[in-house]
């Protein structure tokens, strides 16, 4: 990735793994993708690759981001979805055009064509929201328990239990910090 912007956050969900282009959201937050071309680079990292971007299709990738994300931290907290994020997902899951295509490993894999647009791309991202915020899939959305975090995540571990968004960001601080406040204590106790 160029130098001067941060690395993604790469996850298995492709919906979620987009609402990490913000992350630290209650905290300082940092942009993943604040120019055009970083868009375009996160979406070929996550095999939807395109040949351009304008600035209105940064702001309406950065919409669907928000609206993914509030509509994913509804369904963990089992509120009801936002009537506004609900449209900005299915609108950008009706305007793309891409191809499921199968894998000889039996996977799907999405496939945009050599005209594609960042909407096409955008839609693939819709449409997997809408499978994980319908229920279809196997998994449950959570809320990072970082404080200043808090990002949707979709846990697929087998108890259903995952705490953090990235066990190597969010959990590796959370376990520092406790482990640095119980070396405080033990250094006062032994004074």
């Amino acid at each position: 990735m160029p130098a001067g912007f941060p690395d993604f956050r790469l996850g298995n969900v492709l919906a979620t793994s987009f609402t990490a282009t913000l992350t630290e959201r209650h905290g300082d937050a940092v942009e993943r993708i604040p120019v055009p071309h970083r868009l375009i680079d996160w979406l070929a990292v996550n095999g939807l690759a395109v040949d351009s971007c304008a600035t209105a299709q940064l702001d309406l990738a950065r919409e669907l981001r928000e609206s993914i994300h509030a509509a994913a931290t509804a369904a963990a907290i089992h509120e009801a979805l936002p009537v506004s994020a609900v449209h900005v997902i299915n609108d950008c899951s009706a305007r793309g055009r891409a191809a499921a295509i199968l894998t000889p490993e039996g996977k799907r894999r999405w496939r945009l064509n050599s005209a594609s647009c960042v909407e096409d791309a955008l839609g693939v991202i819709a449409a997997d929201a809408i499978s994980i915020l319908a229920g279809e899939r196997d998994g449950k959305l959570a809320l990072c328990a970082s404080p200043t975090c808090q990002a949707a995540f979709f846990d697929t571990s087998q108890s259903r239990t995952r705490k953090w968004c990235d066990m190597n960001t969010c959990g590796n601080r959370q376990k520092k910090a406790r482990f640095q406040a119980k070396e405080r204590k033990n250094l006062r106790s032994a004074e």
